[in-house]
């Protein structure tokens, strides 16, 4: 059986879970998912392949590194990275990112 909304449309099975489970996740969850589905896009391949979102709270986004070098240059590009990625958000959600070397899952 296919769900379709009043105007006879198909309902994606993404939207009719994100509703029924926004009851039980605490928003945190939510606003993470939102991050990893704009994440490459928002930084760009090369960054994407060697930095991936880890945790999100109160703002902050903790981001997992694949070195110290790469942390080093992510520092340089933070203010442009926490722009590009509350661009892709609404409404804007990440205020501060702090990077961790840690394990890259695609």
């Amino acid at each position: 059986m296919n769900k379709k909304n009043k105007n006879g449309k198909l309902i994606h099975i993404s939207d009719i879970l994100s509703k029924a489970l926004a009851g039980y996740r605490p928003a945190g969850d939510t606003q993470m998912i939102r991050i990893w589905d704009i994440w490459d896009k928002a930084v760009g391949k090369p960054i994407a392949m060697n930095a991936k979102p880890d945790s999100f709270k109160d703002g902050i986004l903790i981001i997992n590194v694949s070195c110290s070098a790469w942390i080093h240059q992510l520092k340089f590009l933070e203010k442009e990275m926490i722009l590009n990625i509350n661009k892709k958000l609404d409404p804007i959600l990440v205020k501060q990112l702090r990077f961790k070397i840690g394990k890259i899952i695609s």
